[in-house]
């Protein structure tokens, strides 16, 4: 049986993903790992490269369901006593998973051991991306990250703080708050820890072991008619409120400023001028920032620049 189940949800990502499987096989001191490709209805050679490791690495295809799906898919044939879910473009540093699993050791209250990331980006638009070598430093040992351990639900009311590529999770969590939902097309991640840090405490280490790709396909990057991000935390703050099982706390007034921030951020998204853009939900979202928290003078400020044909 594996120790280590490592899902990694692939949708056309054929320039990526060799390099993302090769950094999880070459995890030095994990006895027992698996390595599992949910082929999401790929159209591109995405299956052949993950076929062509043979039985190292087990591939599932299913038609394409979305990335949700396909974690959910991955976490449901698992066998391992902990899940890793790393998006089919992203590295790991060759001692991540030893270092988890050592904070796991010496801390079985936690639910989740995550790491620092560090953005990737190509040395030139539409070029090769940084050799990993060049970050390489910063996924050193560095001690663990005091704000971000233990009972973590307020702070998860601020920000999205663990990226799913850089965490290790008890294949137990799973089976006590569930998995992704498939209904959300985006902050589906924030909402699966959300949910976990309502029941398990979290730690984090400083090092910065996963290395977060970034390019124009991200799914983080499309512009959205729905600002998924706040109805989820005015969603998350009705049903728990703003305090951890521990009685740590985010204030009303802290809280509001953080929403007054994303619908302004997501305002500007619509302003941009990007595909998808639209200049009436900039205005409503720059409205609702202002009801939100009227001393965040941001949003009325852009609102006033529109007509002057201003854009970020």
């Amino acid at each position: 049986m594996p120790l280590v189940s490592i899902v990694i949800p692939a949708f056309n990502c054929a320039a990526y993903l060799r390099e993302t499987i090769e950094s999880m096989l070459a995890q030095r001191g994990v006895p027992a790992l698996e390595v599992i490709v949910v082929n999401d209805g790929s159209s591109d050679s995405t299956p052949r490269i993950a076929r062509s490791y043979g039985g190292v690495v087990r591939v599932i295809d299913q038609p394409n369901r979305g990335v949700s799906a396909a974690r959910n898919q991955g976490i449901r044939v698992a066998q391992g006593q902990f899940i890793a879910l790393v998006d089919h473009d992203d590295y790991w540093f060759p001692d991540k998973l030893a270092h988890q699993l050592e904070a796991f050791a010496a801390h079985p209250e936690v639910g989740v051991v995550f790491t620092g990331f560090q953005r990737w980006y190509a040395q030139e638009p539409g070029k090769r991306f940084a050799h990993p070598a060049h970050y390489a430093a910063d996924a050193r040992p560095q001690g663990t990250e005091p704000a971000y351990c233990g009972w973590i639900y307020h702070q998860m009311l601020l920000d999205s703080c663990v990226l799913t590529s850089a965490a290790l999770v008890r294949a137990q969590v799973f089976a006590d708050v569930g998995c992704f939902d498939e209904a959300l097309p985006f902050s589906e991640d924030w909402d699966l820890w959300l949910r976990v840090s309502r029941r398990y405490r979290f730690l984090k280490l400083r090092e910065q072991s996963t290395l977060y790709r970034q390019h124009a396909a991200q799914g983080s990057r499309v512009i959205r008619s729905i600002d998924y991000r706040t109805l989820l935390l005015e969603k998350a703050a009705r049903h728990w409120g703003l305090a951890s099982p521990d009685g740590q706390a985010v204030s009303r007034l802290r809280f509001r400023r953080q929403l007054a921030h994303f619908r302004t951020s997501f305002g500007l998204g619509h302003l941009s001028g990007a595909q998808g853009a639209s200049r009436r939900i900039a205005v409503r979202s720059f409205c609702k920032a202002f009801a939100t928290d009227p001393s965040y003078w941001r949003s009325l400020a852009y609102m006033a620049l529109m007509p002057l044909g201003w854009k970020p």
